[in-house]
């Protein structure tokens, strides 16, 4: 089980370092930022909760899925639907009953596709997912191609009472502060669950599932937990996004947003979920670059922006194919070494 502990979040001392400083910088930021780059911000955060529950699946376990985001826009449409026309409604009953949702449409359609493997597998998430879009892209009763809207953010009040009068998601600076604090949450539990012997057993099944199968494990069952907790976890970004954006449409449920999570997963570094965290960040800051590319003669080159993107993408794996943490493990190892030469 070597190479499964190999893959197991085992960070050097620089990187956690970097990573620490990376958390005070976020703690910080609405002090010094505009209210746009605090949304912008709060919506990097969102995204990074999206690719922490993809690596769940794709880092850990071993399982590539291109319908990820089918449980992520879920949870938005059920916010959607859970939010009356003329009030707010409570966030402790919308949140569990949203993130429920999508966790039951990931056991239902989990327990069909992780018979599956290998580019079957892939193919199959794919279909699932296309069929959830176009269930609401065809049908008016469920929005439609035009969506809905979320016309109020969920309130912290509980059978009429309200134990923090000051806490209104409307204000973007607290719901900026309870995103970093969901996102850290998802982050401790994921890390602890990693460790676990639930997480060593999704690393083993990652490595060899026929030598877990034949050490007794009953692969299929941690497999659909997996999938069950990953397409919860999308939920819960999922209904973040809502929250934040106030607007659902299918899109969110496509392909699209399911290889933008894959490729923030590769950015980072996969079976690392502070890996997904850093690759989110930097695919939606990259994602702004881009877009915001001048003219150069005639050509826009922000029109083109998944060109460059790609071409990022394909330089980071043939380069760093561990990802930016990989890149940075690997630099701060040839500092030491050179260090200790020196000596």
């Amino acid at each position: 089980m070597s190479s499964a502990k190999a893959n197991l979040e085992v960070l050097p001392r620089g990187v956690q370092v970097a990573l620490a400083l990376g958390l005070i910088a976020l703690v910080a930021f609405p002090f010094t930022g505009t209210d746009f780059y605090v949304q912008m911000v709060t919506r990097m955060m969102i995204m990074a909760i999206f690719a922490m529950s993809l690596d769940l699946l794709q880092g850990v376990t071993g399982l590539v899925s291109l319908g990820h985001a089918a449980y992520f826009g879920l949870a938005g449409y059920a916010l959607a639907f859970l939010m009356p026309q003329g009030e707010a409604v409570s966030l402790w009953w919308t949140l569990p009953l949203a993130v429920m949702a999508s966790g039951l449409a990931a056991l239902f359609i989990g327990f069909f596709v992780v018979r599956t493997h290998g580019i079957y597998f892939i193919m199959v998430t794919m279909a699932f997912a296309q069929m959830v879009f176009f269930l609401f892209f065809d049908n008016r009763a469920l929005g439609g191609s035009d969506g809905l809207y979320v016309n109020f953010k969920p309130t912290i009040a509980l059978f009429g009472w309200t134990p923090f009068a000051w806490w209104d998601l409307d204000n973007k600076l607290t719901l900026y502060y309870f995103t970093l604090a969901v996102l850290l949450l998802v982050y401790a539990f994921l890390r602890r669950l990693l460790w676990s012997p639930f997480g060593r057993a999704l690393a083993g099944i990652r490595v060899n599932e026929h030598r877990m199968r034949a050490m007794g494990f009953g692969t299929f069952r941690y497999k659909l937990t997996a999938f069950t907790l990953a397409g919860a976890l999308a939920g819960l970004a999922g209904y973040l996004w809502g929250v934040q954006t106030g607007y659902i449409n299918p899109e969110l449920m496509g392909f699209h947003m399911s290889a933008h999570g894959i490729m923030m997963v590769i950015l980072g570094g996969m079976g690392n979920f502070a890996g997904a965290i850093v690759g989110a960040f930097t695919f939606e800051y990259l994602l702004h670059v881009f877009k915001d590319l001048p003219y150069v003669g005639d050509v826009h080159l922000g029109k083109h922006w998944q060109l460059w993107m790609g071409l990022f993408i394909v330089l980071l794996v043939v380069f760093a194919p561990r990802g930016i943490l990989g890149l940075a493990e690997k630099f701060m190892k040839r500092r030491h070494k050179a260090g200790d030469s020196h000596e």
